[in-house]
């Protein structure tokens, strides 16, 4: 099996030839000079793997109304965001909202089967690694709002039984229950995804172990009433 870091590498490196063709296509670039020098605009233009690093966040969170064409921008872009969001660059629920308002699930069937695969590669490597550089409620996050859904990778999450694996889910639970209202909890910079359903459901269907006491007792208390 291959290493979940290579495979995500490997799946990073796959997105990169899948949108190869749109890097070196002339794509004028029109957006807001209120906000961006023409040099700006000029350099997001050019080819992709040279549009400077800094310019990158701003693309990957700029409000969509900045861009003439903001889905063809962002689709053009999207190897160079995806990179900087696992590495834990970006504002993940603002690049996940980003991602739907540029229509991914639209996209042509390569471009969209390379981007599938990062998001599952992502998964299975934040699984596999405590701590990481993205929290894994980030990662999460991201992946139920671009997909419309948390099953899939909740899924995976409950059948990774490694000690990684729990020390995350004990570490999303801190958060859940004391920070958050995991009764009534939303994702996505836009609250686009209802998560409470599924992850009270999925929570209350671990084996017992996978969460400690304290944890299961309000999760219970909550479910329950």
């Amino acid at each position: 099996m291959t290493d979940p870091h290579q495979r995500l590498q490997n799946a990073l490196d796959a997105l990169d030839v899948a949108f190869a063709p749109l890097s070196d296509l002339p794509f004028p670039v029109s957006g807001c000079t209120y906000c961006y020098a023409e040099s700006d605009l000029e350099a997001v233009a050019g080819p992709v793997h040279l549009v400077p690093e800094d310019l990158i966040p701003y693309v990957a969170h700029e409000a969509t109304n900045h861009w003439d064409d903001f889905p063809g921008l962002y689709r053009r872009l999207t190897p160079r965001i995806v990179r900087a969001l696992t590495e834990g660059q970006l504002l993940h629920d603002m690049v996940a909202s980003r991602f739907l308002a540029a229509g991914w699930r639209d996209w042509p069937a390569p471009e969209r089967a390379a981007l599938e695969e990062v998001w599952h590669a992502w998964w299975r490597s934040a699984l596999h690694t405590h701590p990481d550089t993205t929290n894994i409620r980030d990662v999460l996050e991201t992946l139920s709002v671009t997909t419309g859904t948390l099953t899939p990778w909740l899924t995976e999450w409950g059948a990774t039984r490694t000690e990684t694996s729990d020390r995350h889910l004990a570490d999303a639970l801190d958060t859940w229950l004391i920070e958050d209202d995991i009764a009534d909890l939303q994702l996505g910079f836009y609250d686009e995804v209802y998560a409470a359903p599924e992850l009270l459901r999925w929570l209350c269907s671990l084996e017992r172990g996978r969460i400690n006491a304290a944890q299961l007792r309000e999760i219970e208390r909550i479910v329950c009433g």
